[in-house]
Parts: structure tokens; sequence; C-alpha cells
């Protein structure tokens, strides 16, 4: 396969996922807000609360709208650039993505034109009922995808059919509660909203800073800081699970994500290079001090962690994957004319069928992702992160004691601070998607193997015809948000 057109179609799955994650977290967050807002006025039947519920809905319904677009395409480059995955994992990958589609965003788009279409038209409390379903449907429609996406980080529940050669689901539920797929979800949507609540403090600092609608910045904000301090603090308690995930199912992530080229017993930490906390990262991945960590050089060459397990070095998985690749062939070749021989065959695959991905593989390098990409994307996710935390904290203290209104410097850090918090979740899913590499499936399918038999130059016109209506939708939003806020509550 030409390299070229496995880069220019990782390049625009990239670019297009990255442009739709914009969207997905602030989509979390702030349906969680409006929600809490809007059961504010309900029980305390304050005309306030319904004054800045519809406002902050608003802007949820403008970036849902647009953010809708860009899943839709997203779906659609499985089928044109990644036809051999689709066919590979058809049966596993669309049976959530179908899920996700027939009910859960259906769920979600229905009850958000009653709660986006039916103030004064249905009483109070179905209402109230429609925005905390759309606010569970956008959670739920980030399930079914993040099951698709953790199945390709960890593969369960599925058994490959060499006559077909495919891997067909064999345990629904096994792929349902994969241990990656639970974690990521949690992750993702505390995160979510820890990316509304810094959006909506900030936007609010915005009033504050131009001494408008003071009561409604502040009260905004109180809501926004409980929600985001909450969510905050899951996910760190999720990523916490997803270091322990990646040092058992995918160590070189982990590795990568470190810098750790030697690892082993009281593996360190590394801060930043040439700062490092002994035996933390033993502490973070395994929660033993002794625990066994490989490094990058481990893994190419084999290791024997401290309960005896034994991994294959990188160049032996190559040969056997290989191996399983030919036997495959062999028996595809004979199952109709010579039962014997094909199974045989059939045996001698089965034997080394774990190592196939690796038989396409030109040589044991490539399973090393691009080190520096996935170290310095994690530092970013995790600076940003703790910084962003902090930032919620000082402003819930000093919202509640009632001290915000005059603190300019600190309004201005909250407005400048919404960009950070998309870069802070872009750098993660760069750690997430760009530290598997170089596999689509774990293990299983490499990106080689995975693409599309397209031309490189069709790749780089739709990429270029992409970026260029995203750069366009993404100008309109902004644009459309930046009127709205500008507008101000007191419009509604």
């Amino acid at each position: 396969m030409d390299a070229t057109m496995i880069d220019w179609s990782r390049l625009q799955f990239a670019m297009t996922a990255a442009y739709h994650w914009i969207f997905v977290p602030l989509t979390l967050g702030l349906s969680i807000i409006v929600a809490i807002m809007e059961t504010l006025y309900v029980v305390k039947k304050d005309e306030f609360w319904k004054k800045v519920s519809k406002f902050w809905m608003k802007l949820f319904a403008i970036n849902f709208a647009v953010g809708i677009a860009t899943g839709i395409i997203l779906e659609f480059e499985f089928g044109t650039n990644w036809s051999n995955y689709s066919w590979f994992v058809g049966d596993i990958f669309g049976a959530p993505l179908a899920i996700e589609g027939i009910f859960a965003f259906f769920m979600e788009s229905t009850f958000f034109a009653v709660m986006f279409f039916g103030w004064n038209k249905v009483s109070k409390r179905f209402h109230l009922a429609s925005t905390w379903l759309t606010a569970i449907g956008a959670a739920i429609s980030a399930f079914w995808i993040l099951v698709a996406n953790s199945w390709m980080q960890h593969p369960v529940g599925t058994e490959f059919n060499p006559d077909t050669v495919r891997s067909e689901m064999v345990s629904f539920w096994a792929v349902v509660s994969n241990p990656i797929a639970i974690t990521k979800f949690f992750h993702a949507v505390f995160s979510g909203w820890m990316t509304g609540a810094v959006f909506v403090a900030g936007v609010s600092c915005w009033y504050l800073l131009k001494k408008r609608e003071v009561k409604f910045a502040t009260a905004s904000i109180m809501v926004a800081c409980l929600v985001g301090l909450s969510g905050g603090a899951a996910t760190m308690l999720t990523g916490d699970s997803s270091g322990i995930h990646a040092a058992k199912y995918q160590p070189m992530k982990l590795a990568a994500a470190e810098g750790l080229e030697d690892g082993g017993p009281r593996a360190p930490f590394s801060i930043v290079p040439g700062i490092e906390v002994p035996a933390m990262l033993s502490i973070l991945a395994t929660h033993s001090i002794d625990g066994y960590v490989p490094g990058i050089n481990d893994i190419l060459n084999g290791y024997t962690d401290n309960a005896g397990n034994t991994e294959l070095p990188v160049k032996e998985k190559m040969a056997r994957g290989q191996l399983a690749i030919q036997s495959l062939k062999q028996y595809r070749e004979t199952r109709g004319s010579d039962p014997t021989q094909a199974a045989e065959h059939l045996s001698s695959f089965r034997e080394n069928e774990k190592f196939m991905g690796y038989g396409y593989l030109d040589k044991p390098e490539d399973v090393i992702p691009n080190v520096p990409l996935i170290f310095w994307s994690f530092r970013v996710m995790v600076g940003l992160g703790s910084f962003l935390m902090l930032l919620l904290v000082v402003l819930a203290w000093l919202a509640w004691k009632k001290k915000l209104e005059g603190c300019n410097w600190l309004q201005w850090i909250a407005l400048l601070s919404i960009p950070l918090v998309y870069i802070c979740g872009q750098a993660g899913w760069i750690v997430a998607e760009a530290g598997r590499q170089p596999w689509t499936i774990q293990d299983l399918l490499p990106v080689g193997v995975a693409v599309s038999s397209l031309g490189a130059a069709a790749v780089k016109t739709t990429f270029f015809i992409f970026l260029t209506v995203f750069a366009l939708f993404l100008a309109i939003e902004i644009s459309i948000l930046i009127k709205a806020i500008a507008k101000g509550p007191e419009m509604e």
C-alpha cells in the first residue's frame, strides 16, 4: 500500500475527528449545566433561572446543530477511506454505531426539539424532563461511539472467521462491558463537564468585565464551577483507570506517553525530560511501587514481568504473524480440494492467530508511535487540566464570597482559558488515538492494511475540501455564538 495514501487517509480522519471533538465536549457539559439551571427554575419558581436557562440553551443549540454534520462525515469516511477496515470488522464496529444512530441520537434529537421549542407549549415538568433527557441522550450517544472506539483499543468478544476473513462478534455483552469502554465513557463525559464549565465561566466573566448582567453571570459561574469541579475530580479518577488499562493492554502507548525507553520495577514518572519522580510510574500504572512497567526497548526485545509472564520480542511476533498469514492463505486454497491439508493449515493458523497483525509490519520499530507527540500531548493534557481545575476552584470561592466582580485580572484569565480547555481535550485524544499507532485495531490490524485502495490524490482533494468547509463552519459558528453572547440574556 502506498505510504502517501496511508498518511493522507490518517491525516484526513484526524482532522475530521479533531474538528468533531470541538463540539462533543461542550454538548456533554453544557447540556448538564442547562438541565441544572432549569431544575432551579422549576424548583424555586424563579423567573430569573428561566432567563438563565434559556440563554445557555441557545448557545447549546448552536453548538449542537453544527456538531451533527461532522459526526456524519466521520462515519462515511470508514466506508470511503477505510473500506478494508470496514469489511474486516463491520459486524462488530457497525453494531454500536447503529444503536447510537437509531436509539441514542433519535432520543437526543427528539427531546432537544421539545427542549428548545417547547417553552410555554408543554408543562414545566415535561419541559424539564425533556432537557434532562437531552443531556442523558447526549451521554448515551457518546457511550455507543466510545464502545466502538474502545473495541479498537482492546478487541474483545470477537472471533476471526478464516472462511470469510472477518472478525465476527461472539459476545455483544463483552464488547459493551469492555473495561476500556466503561473508563473511556466516564472520562469523556466528565471531561465534557469541565469543558462546559470553563466555557460558561469564561463567557460569564466577559459580562463581568463589561459590567453587564452581574447577577446572571455570577449565578452562572456558581453552577458551572459546581459541575466543572465535580467533573474534574471524576476525570482524574477515570484517568487513573485509563493509565492502568494502558499498562495492561497497550504498554507501548504508556511507554511513549512517558518517554520510557527502559522500564522495569519501580519505573520512574517523568514530569519533563530530566525531572523524574522515582517509582511513581509503577505506582500509577500498577498501584504497586514494585510493579513492572515495560519501556519501549523492553517491548521491542521482549520481557518477563514480576509475575513471570513473558512477552515475545516484536521480531518473533512478526515471524509468527507471517506464518499465520501464510497458513490462512494455504487453508483457503486447500479447503475445497484437500480437507486434511486444510485442517493442518487451519491448526497452524490458530496457533499463531493472535500475532497475525504483526505479520504485516515491515520492521519491529513500526510498533513505536510518535513518541515526542504522545509525550508532550500527555503533559499538555495534564498540565492544562490541573490549571483549569485550580481556576474553577478560585472562581467558585470568590463568587461565593461575592468578591469576584472586582477581580478583573481573574476574569480575563477565565475568558482566555476557553480555548485552553479545548486544547486540553484535543491533547487527550491525540494520546488515545495516535498513541496506539500503527494499529487501527490493537495488535490485530495495522493502518497499512486497513485503508482503501484509493489514489492519494483523491484523498488529498477531499482533505482540502473538508478543511475549507470545516473552517467555514467553525467561523460561522463562532460568529453566531459571539453575536448571541453580545446580545445577552436580557434580550430573551
